[in-house]
């Protein structure tokens, strides 16, 4: 509770009616309202002075200003400071533009009914997005500097361990956007996935970091990294990601990703899928490679994991993967989560190469592969493979359903069940 003090106070301070955004030509330059009220210099205590202004300052409108006036042909600056974004961002129709963005941006954490109410639908799995960018050719760089704090460990306690809150929403999500260049941003706590790319192509994404992790205990599951779906021609590079789900996730429908130069922790690392969820929509995946990954305590390092569904998944590269402390390397499962139906399943994996693949596994398991009976897995290539159990003992590979297994150049020590989970306890 305020103090009388606090409150007599508040009702005092006249901030500015409109935000700070200054178009001068095609450039609009946008900085924080003002930092100095008459709160600051009356004699409250700093958690007051906090919770006062965060409560107070929107900066929303003077950013979602200079995207309408400089969005097409222009520029946007975002200059250094903090910067509360208490609304929702839709920033549709972006042509040529460049956004440069050098300060922090602070989503809100004492609303999040609104942000659960007002966020926007991005058709996958029912998900929503707080900020939304698509167009042509358009560049967002944070040159290092920018940063932007999710407030992800109040999501993590709502969410308390669910895997799915409704409305929960992802960070930051290109959608039908063509032509995007994104580098140089710090993400602090995301909401729920850092970003998302949908409906779009020839997206590059560069000089990325990113942590969400809970302080407390609580499950930070579905803090990914990024989702690619519906999208080619996706390039990212040089990232570092510590979070509580997958790293770098390949979902349906997405052609041509190259993933390179990436250090994951406490993650999945990389992976293709979920895909296969819907029995009456295919999923198809080609042409991926993923290459200099190092992934570090994580769940798995270079795996696929669909449901019992139509598709394929092809063509598809593991190569230069590193890693230490992972529970199942190389992992794959026709019937993810569920595990039912892993026989019946017309979703066709083919094509996989692993390719210097070395580390150390948590348990004895190196690698366990599930393929489908209906639909067994075809032109598997395993080259430079050397894993180890952490704990000593010997690594086993388990298999099931895989053809042409004595030219793939990775011999299996049993089978594999389709009861075998993403994550082991223990040794097999």
């Amino acid at each position: 509770m305020w103090s009388s003090t606090l409150l007599l106070v508040l009702s005092t301070i006249v901030l500015p009616a409109s935000a700070a955004m200054v178009k001068e030509g095609s450039k609009c330059t946008v900085t924080p309202l003002t930092k100095t009220t008459a709160l600051e210099q009356r004699d409250v205590s700093t958690a007051e002075l906090v919770e006062a202004r965060q409560s107070r300052i929107d900066d929303t409108p003077q950013i979602l200003e200079a995207f309408s006036q400089c969005g097409q042909d222009g520029t946007i600056v975002i200059e250094e400071g903090t910067y509360h974004i208490r609304q929702v961002m839709d920033t549709m129709n972006l042509r040529n533009v460049s956004i440069e963005i050098y300060g922090t941006l602070i989503w809100s954490a004492d609303n999040l009914d609104y942000w659960r109410r007002a966020s926007f639908d991005v058709t996958y799995a029912q998900r929503q997005t707080a900020w939304r960018i698509g167009g042509r050719d358009i560049t967002m760089r944070g040159f290092g500097k920018a940063l932007f704090d999710g407030n992800g460990q109040a999501w993590i306690d709502l969410a308390n361990g669910a895997s799915n809150l409704n409305g929960r929403p992802i960070s930051l999500t290109v959608w039908y956007g063509t032509n995007v260049w994104i580098d140089g941003i710090t993400w602090r706590m995301a909401q729920f996935w850092h970003t998302f790319v949908a409906h779009s192509e020839n997206v590059t994404m560069t000089n990325l970091d990113m942590y969400t992790l809970s302080s407390n205990g609580r499950s930070s599951q579905n803090t990914d990294g990024t989702d690619t779906w519906n999208s080619k021609n996706i390039f990212i590079a040089n990232w570092t990601v510590t979070c509580g789900d997958d790293c770098i996730a390949v979902k349906g429908n997405s052609t041509n990703v190259h993933v390179k130069n990436v250090v994951c922790t406490e993650s999945g690392a990389t992976v293709i899928g979920s895909i296969g969820s819907n029995a009456y929509q295919p999923d198809y995946v080609e042409n991926i490679v993923f290459e200099n990954i190092t992934a570090k305590h994580s769940s798995n390092a270079a795996w696929i994991k669909t449901y019992p569904g139509s598709g394929y998944v092809r063509n598809v590269t593991f190569r230069n993967i590193h890693f230490e402390d992972v529970n199942q390397p190389i992992y794959l499962s026709s019937c993810i989560y569920s595990y039912n139906n892993c026989d019946s399943s017309r979703l066709q994996i083919t094509d996989v190469t692993w390719q210097n693949i070395t580390g150390t596994s948590r348990y004895n398991v190196a690698a366990a592969i599930h393929c489908s009976a209906a639909a067994p897995c075809d032109g598997f290539h395993f080259e430079d493979i050397d894993i180890k159990p952490k704990n000593g003992g010997t690594a086993k590979v388990l298999c099931s359903n895989i053809r042409n297994q004595a030219s793939m150049g990775l011999t299996c020590t049993g089978p594999c069940p389709g009861s075998q989970p993403q994550q082991l306890s223990g040794n097999v």
